[in-house]
């Protein structure tokens, strides 16, 4: 006999909701976290239970005075921690253009990553070229440091002739073939388990390859996250599972998501070598992933990361965040702004000014305007030209079967 609430304590039933709501004051438990706090295991030889800390802990290696310390330091040369600088600056003054070319009418649909520049700009530049990316739609950054053009990043958003997926996926959700960046899940989650099949792939052939993928804190929940976890746990891929907990799932709270509990402690039922992040400092975030690359690498299996950022915009266009949190929440948010604090990092140790900052936003801007401008000689939204409806038969099919190449002669392509 099932016994009711006064027997056990325990509310029978309840929906977890976020800790503020539009009107109220914004909430986050304070961070305790030092760079000091955590020890770096041998990535070759750690153990899930050797990161037991390390999932419930945070890994931080800017202190709140921008000074780096601790062993997660990655002692990565000014030359290095300026390029990460630019990439970041370059997602967000992309971004914001390309939301202006949105609100305009020129493109029908734009996903910023504002706030979360780190995760992909930080972890892509931690893993060799080669290595496979499997996205969700706030990595744009990835192609970036793969050496892609804004020109054919645009293309892609507008549909032209010269879109190298020909029109047949949403704007913002690329694919790159050189870079090894694979196309954006619309259904979201299913890159989990696809990138650990990659993965399980890459290790039969012997290739020097590793797979890195995100999920949402929202999509987390879905199947395909614990398929991948199973499947990663028990034949041990060179892939590195990151989930990103940037607070919302388009209007519901991450509470929804945990059931009380962190993400990062997930991987360890699964006997995978977990560990939480601070997602806003670059460093933590690079050598974390330059730890899991490393392990992989060695054959010692996957790595499960939550990035613990915040997502500072709207989920994408057509989302309104004032309708489901608080006015301020960003301001109040521990983790603080990602390019911000790698800038006064910079700055601390003599590598940096706010002088030099403003010109490089003021020169990359200018390359921005100056792709888009390019892009649209290929065609536009409004006008095109965009690429030929026999598009629809190619790219798909190594060799086409009969019945698809009786439909493209129907079509007379």
């Amino acid at each position: 006999m099932q016994g009711d609430e006064s027997d056990t304590g325990i509310e029978p039933y309840s929906v977890p909701t976020a800790p503020a709501r539009p009107g109220e004051q914004a909430v986050f438990e304070e961070w305790t976290a030092t760079p000091g706090d955590l020890s770096r295991p041998d990535p070759a030889t750690c153990t899930s239970d050797d990161t037991s800390e390390h999932a419930f802990g945070l890994v931080r290696v800017l202190d709140d005075e921008h000074q780096a310390s601790g062993e997660w330091h990655p002692e990565l040369s000014a030359d290095d921690l300026r390029t990460g600088l630019e990439f970041m600056s370059r997602l967000r003054i992309f971004d914001d253009r390309m939301m202006k070319m949105q609100r305009t009418g020129k493109l029908s649909f734009y996903m910023r990553s504002l706030g979360e520049e780190a995760v992909a700009i930080a972890q892509t530049m931690a893993l060799e070229e080669q290595d496979w990316v499997f996205p969700t739609y706030r990595q744009p950054g990835a192609q970036f440091v793969r050496g892609r053009s804004m020109v054919s990043m645009i293309n892609h958003c507008i549909g032209n002739v010269e879109d190298n997926i020909k029109g047949r996926q949403m704007p913002v959700h690329y694919s790159w073939r050189e870079g090894h960046f694979i196309s954006v899940s619309s259904p979201v989650g299913t890159q989990f388990s696809q990138a650990v099949g990659v993965a399980m792939a890459s290790a039969y052939k012997g290739d020097d390859q590793v797979t890195i993928t995100w999920i949402g804190d929202g999509a987390s929940a879905e199947g395909d996250y614990h398929y991948a976890l199973n499947f990663a746990s028990v034949f041990k891929p060179p892939v590195i599972l990151n989930v990103v907990n940037n607070q919302w799932a388009i209007s519901t709270h991450r509470n929804l998501a945990t059931g009380g509990s962190n993400f990062a402690s997930r991987g360890l039922a699964y006997n995978i070598p977990s560990i939480r992040v601070d997602g806003n400092d670059f460093l933590a975030l690079y050598s974390v992933t330059k730890w899991a690359r490393l392990r992989a690498g060695a054959g010692a299996g996957p790595t499960h990361i939550e990035v613990l950022t915040y997502r500072a915009a709207g989920h994408s266009s057509s989302d309104d965040p004032s309708r489901y949190r608080p006015e301020g929440e960003r301001e109040a948010w521990p983790g603080g702004d990602p390019i911000e604090r790698l800038k006064l990092h910079l700055i601390a140790i003599g590598e940096w000014s706010e002088e030099r900052h403003s010109e490089m936003e003021e020169r990359i801007d200018n390359e921005v305007m100056a792709a888009y401008k390019e892009a649209v000689t290929h065609g536009d939204l409004a006008s095109g030209p965009w690429p030929p409806a026999s598009t629809i038969f190619t790219e798909v099919y190594e060799e086409v079967p009969w019945h698809i190449q009786e439909q493209r002669e129907e079509l007379g392509k």
